[in-house]
């Protein structure tokens, strides 16, 4: 089945439009500086706000020509370069008022680091994503991003193991069918780490390399991890990296969420002899709704994003529904749902069951694919 675009290629869409997430920035001051129902805003941007300008604006399906140079796309991309001093500034600006100025009490303190985790999963993972597919600086500035939400391993199992096996046995973060995320979420935790570990020994073992060769970025990640947790300490003592801790968790708890949505139950037919098909547009789930796409710049367009993982993010590609199994909004609800897994699977498993009828109609026993006992891919690490 060949896949093409919904729309023709056009010029280049404006890209103000995209730094709709600077409007986090004055958010985050807000509730720091007041501390009372203001820490309730950021949160309600993101999942009421968001949503709601979604069902008002609709969708946007335009796509803009993959070919555009980058001289062409300054503005889009210095958007993610500002990104890490502005998150920077934010987390450890706000341990240090929190912890040696404002005297908020327990709770208050807690919902404004929710409110920062928010951001800086939200913003800051996803803005890390579009970094690391770049190689040379660009690739440092979303190392950075991760490290201050103690993910930095993410870079790695997105990379070596996501795109290489995404829907597979192999892929840690492709959730299985009829998996809640309250399961899915502690198996990556888990997994996640011990899974890019294995996967860049192996690249170094087919370079003759030790594990430990100073060439595995395991070092740079603890390093760059050591130094934030260092710096919420020296700011705070144990206090702030307390706070620190805490607003990591809730930030990878957005990743997470996020990654259960993108690839729930879509599996890559399986060939025999420990071989799957190719990464194909329909093994992601897509959403073209605008303003979601302008926070999350263009993280939705996820088919295209895993055909093309080098393509810029004001280039991605929409596809029709025929061709790429859509979402019925964008992400913000979706990932509120997943954290009710009796109405998530109410809702997606028939859909689940429906890609399967329209994609793979030879398949008639999805036994082994629901049941996760399909062989691990040949290769696999």
């Amino acid at each position: 089945m060949t896949h093409a675009p919904a729309a023709p290629a056009r010029r280049l869409p404006p890209a103000w439009p995209f730094w709709l997430t600077l409007t986090f920035v004055p958010l985050v001051v807000l509730a720091v500086g007041r501390g009372d129902w203001t820490v309730l805003l950021i949160p309600a941007y993101g999942w009421v706000l968001m949503p709601a300008l979604d069902l008002l604006i609709g969708q946007y399906r335009d796509n803009a020509d993959p070919d555009t140079p980058d001289s062409d796309l300054f503005a889009f991309r210095l958007l993610t370069w500002i990104w890490f001093p502005i998150s920077l500034c934010l987390v450890f600006g706000t341990i240090w008022y929190l912890t040696r100025h404002a005297e908020y009490g327990l709770l208050p303190t807690l919902a404004i680091m929710f409110g920062i985790g928010v951001t800086t999963g939200t913003v800051g993972i996803v803005y890390a994503h579009e970094l690391f597919h770049k190689p040379g600086p660009e690739r440092h500035l979303g190392d950075l991003l991760l490290a201050l939400v103690l993910y930095s391993h993410f870079r790695t199992e997105h990379l070596l193991v996501h795109h290489a096996w995404v829907g597979t046995p192999r892929d840690t973060v492709t959730a299985r069918y009829n998996e809640g995320f309250l399961r899915f979420f502690p198996r990556v935790l888990w997994q996640g780490p011990r899974s890019a570990l294995r996967a860049e020994r192996a690249m170094l073992a087919r370079a003759g390399l030790p594990a430990w060769h100073r060439r595995n970025p395991f070092w740079k990640y603890g390093l760059l991890q050591l130094a934030f947790l260092g710096l919420a300490f020296g700011i705070g003592g144990w206090a702030g990296v307390g706070l620190f801790a805490f607003q990591a968790l809730v930030a990878v708890w957005q990743l997470e969420l996020t990654n259960y949505v993108e690839h729930y139950g879509l599996t890559r037919k399986y060939l025999g002899d420990g071989r799957y098909e190719p990464v194909r547009p329909h093994h992601s789930w897509d959403s073209t709704h605008a303003v979601s796409n302008l926070l999350l710049i263009n993280l939705q367009r996820h088919a295209d994003h895993h055909v093309h993982p080098q393509r810029r993010f004001p280039l991605l590609q929409s596809y029709g529904p025929h061709e790429v199994p859509q979402l019925p909004t964008g992400y913000p609800p979706m990932t509120a749902m997943a954290m009710i897994p009796p109405l998530w699977r109410r809702r997606f498993n028939p859909r689940v069951r429906e890609w399967r009828r329209r994609f793979y109609p030879e398949i008639t026993d999805w036994t082994a694919y629901k049941n996760g006992t399909l062989p691990m891919p040949r290769g696999a690490g």
